[in-house]
C-alpha cells in the first residue's frame, strides 16, 4: 500500500531552487526523494494507462540525463506553468545527471500536476538502469547508498504507458504491438510493474517504424519489433487516430517523420552522449485541426498545427567534459551555508570515484 505523504507547495519551490540555481544543480537527501516518490505514487495512482491530453502541448523525446539540454528546452519550449509538457521517458542513463534531471522533473510534476505530464520509456527500468549508468551514477553519487535508485526506479513502475492529444493522436516512447490492435488493450493492462521482456507493455517502449517493410518485423535491438507502412495505416484507423508521435531513436536533425507525418519520432538529446553531434528538438502541437499546411509544416512533414523547434547541445556540457563537474556533481562543504535546509546533508557527503557509464 502506498503511505500518503503531504509536500507543502514552498518545500517544492525550495527543491526546485536546489536543482535549478546551483551550478551544479545540488543534489536531495535520501529521505526527500523518498518522500517525494511516495506523493508522486499516489498522484499517478490516479492516472491513466493512456492519458487523455488536449493541445496545446510541447512534446518532449529521451533526454538521458543531459540535464543541462533539459535547460536548454525550457529556454527554447517556455518553463511550466506557461507551457504544457508532455515526457516520452528515457529520462535517465548515459548523461553525466541522471539523478538531478529526474528530480527535477519529478518536483515539476508534482508542483504542476496539470502542465507536466510523463510517460514511461525503456530506461524506466531496473535491468536496463543497472547496465547503463543510473545505478552507477547514484551509488557514486551517495557514496554507496542505493536506497535513492530503489525509490525511483519504484517510482518508474507507475508511469502511464502513453498519452492521447485531442482524443486523435497517440504519444508513446517506442511503437506499435502485434498484440495490441486498439487503444483499449493498453488501457486494460497492468502497468504497476517492471517492463516485461515481451508483450504489449514491451512492444510499446521498444517497436521502432521502418519505412522499407510493410508488416511486422523482429527488430534488432533484441525487444520489441519494426513495424511498417500497413500497420501504423491500419492501426491508426481502427483506433480513430490521424499520427503515432513517439521517441527512442535519435535522429541526427532531431527529428524524423515518416509516411507523410503518420509518424513523427521526436529526439531531445543533443550531441548524444556528448559525441554524437546530433541536433535535438521537442514537437510543438498547437492544434490537431486538419487545415491546409504552412510552407514550415510541409518541409518538415508534419501535420497542420505542428512544429519542430529544433536546437543545439548547451555549451555547459563541454565545460562538464573538460572538468569532470558533471560526473559526480557534489558542492563542497565551503559552499554550505549552515542555515540551509540541506546543510546537514550536504557536509556528510564525501566525493567518491568517477562514474562509469558503460557509453
Amino acid at each position: 500500500m502506498t503511505v500518503t505523504f503531504s509536500v507543502p507547495r514552498f518545500d517544492l519551490d525550495y527543491c526546485l531552487e536546489q536543482l535549478l540555481k546551483h551550478k551544479p544543480p545540488r543534489l536531495l537527501p535520501p529521505q526527500t526523494i523518498e518522500q517525494l516518490c511516495h506523493m508522486l505514487k499516489t498522484e499517478l495512482l490516479k492516472e491513466a494507462n493512456i492519458m487523455s491530453l488536449q493541445s496545446p502541448i510541447t512534446i518532449v523525446g529521451d533526454i538521458h540525463g543531459q540535464f543541462h539540454d533539459l535547460l536548454e528546452i525550457f529556454e527554447i519550449g517556455g518553463t511550466p506553468p506557461n507551457t504544457n509538457y508532455l515526457f516520452l521517458g528515457d529520462y535517465v542513463d548515459r548523461g553525466y545527471y541522471s539523478i538531478e534531471t529526474i528530480l527535477l522533473l519529478i518536483v515539476l510534476k508534482l508542483r504542476y500536476p496539470q502542465r507536466v505530464h510523463l510517460i514511461r520509456g525503456n530506461h524506466e527500468s531496473r535491468t536496463i538502469t543497472t547496465n547503463y549508468g543510473f545505478y552507477t551514477e547514484i551509488v557514486t553519487k551517495y557514496g554507496g547508498n542505493t536506497e535513492v535508485w530503489s525509490h525511483i526506479t519504484d517510482l518508474f513502475d507507475y508511469l502511464p504507458l502513453g498519452a492521447t492529444i485531442d482524443g486523435n493522436i497517440f504519444a508513446t516512447h517506442g511503437g506499435l504491438s502485434p498484440s495490441c490492435q486498439q487503444l483499449d488493450q493498453v488501457r486494460a493492462l497492468d502497468r504497476f510493474r517492471e517492463i516485461p521482456h515481451d508483450g504489449i507493455m514491451a512492444d510499446l517502449v521498444w517497436s521502432d517504424p521502418d519505412p522499407e517493410i510493410m508488416d511486422f518485423k523482429l527488430s534488432p535491438r533484441g525487444a520489441g519489433y519494426l513495424f511498417g507502412y500497413d500497420i501504423i495505416t491500419k492501426f491508426c484507423r481502427e483506433n480513430d487516430l490521424i499520427q503515432l508521435v513517439r521517441a527512442h531513436q535519435l535522429c541526427n536533425e532531431g527529428y524524423i517523420s515518416y509516411w507523410g507525418g503518420q509518424c513523427l519520432t521526436v529526439w531531445s538529446a543533443p550531441n548524444y552522449c556528448y559525441r554524437c553531434g546530433n541536433k535535438a528538438s521537442v514537437l510543438e502541437i498547437t492544434h490537431s485541426n486538419m487545415q491546409s499546411k504552412t510552407n514550415t509544416e510541409k518541409q518538415q512533414q508534419v501535420l497542420p498545427g505542428q512544429y519542430f523547434n529544433v536546437f543545439d547541445a548547451s555549451p555547459e556540457n563541454d565545460i562538464d567534459t573538460e572538468s569532470g563537474k558533471g560526473v559526480n556533481g557534489f558542492i563542497t562543504d565551503e559552499n554550505v551555508n549552515d542555515s540551509e535546509i540541506f546543510a546537514d546533508f550536504f557536509k556528510s557527503i564525501h566525493r567518491g570515484k568517477q562514474a562509469e557509464y558503460f557509453l
